[in-house]
């Protein structure tokens, strides 16, 4: 195990800035099983055909719960790999980053009801309900991100809970992103008053733009 993976202890000074400090595995292991059961329970839009003789037909019409599953397994995919990588970085948690964390678990943890909102309303709904739905969609994942800026944010200002190796540069890098992300979920919110369909492949491209973007594990 090399230095960097271990963490260090950052002091009472550090203690006094950011308050109890508390080891972050803990926090991982929290996370990651909300991202595990959020992205679980996309599946429970996909149901099996039950019409005799119609199962091709009826397995056709699901196509919208096809796209929006994809669409939200890779949001929340992505949002599981961009938290790895940052808190390969993060060597301690403060009550302050344990929020902010939270936050962006709120996000993540509620998305399988809009993703079953916007399959029903492509399914069943007319275009007043598929841009309902598609702004609820797209209006949650802008919180998502904005949820990010504020992590970036938090840590950018608190740089004893870091990995020494951790420069400023990278939260200037990162918090681009998650604007870019607010700023690329507000045109779909906007597209989707005019052209619901559009709105949903926005949704499904900007997962793609965080996983070619994504700045790895911290450096050893």
């Amino acid at each position: 195990m090399t230095g960097a993976d271990t963490p260090q202890d950052p002091g009472p000074a550090a203690e006094r800035r950011g308050g109890l400090l508390a080891d972050r595995n803990r926090v991982e292991a929290f996370s990651d099983g909300i991202f595990a059961i959020a992205i679980t329970l996309l599946v429970l839009d996909l149901h099996p055909p039950t019409t005799a003789g119609r199962f091709g037909a009826a397995l056709l019409a699901q196509w919208p719960a096809y796209l929006t599953y994809l669409a939200s397994f890779a949001f929340i995919g992505v949002l599981w790999v961009n938290h790895h990588h940052l808190f390969s970085r993060v060597r301690a948690v403060d009550t302050g980053l344990l929020w902010a964390n939270l936050a962006l678990l709120l996000t993540s943890s509620v998305l399988p009801f809009p993703t079953a909102v916007l399959g029903a309303a492509f399914q069943d709904g007319d275009p007043a309900d598929q841009r309902s739905a598609a702004l609820l969609y797209t209006g949650l994942a802008g919180l998502t991100a904005v949820a990010w800026l504020i992590i970036f944010s938090y840590l950018a200002g608190h740089p004893h809970l870091l990995q020494p190796q951790t420069g400023a540069a990278f939260f200037a890098r990162e918090r681009r992103r998650a604007a870019l992300g607010i700023g690329g979920y507000a045109a779909a919110a906007a597209t989707a008053l005019i052209l619901p369909v559009a709105a949903l492949a926005l949704c499904l491209a900007l997962p793609l733009f965080y996983a070619f973007t994504s700045g790895g594990r911290a450096p050893r």
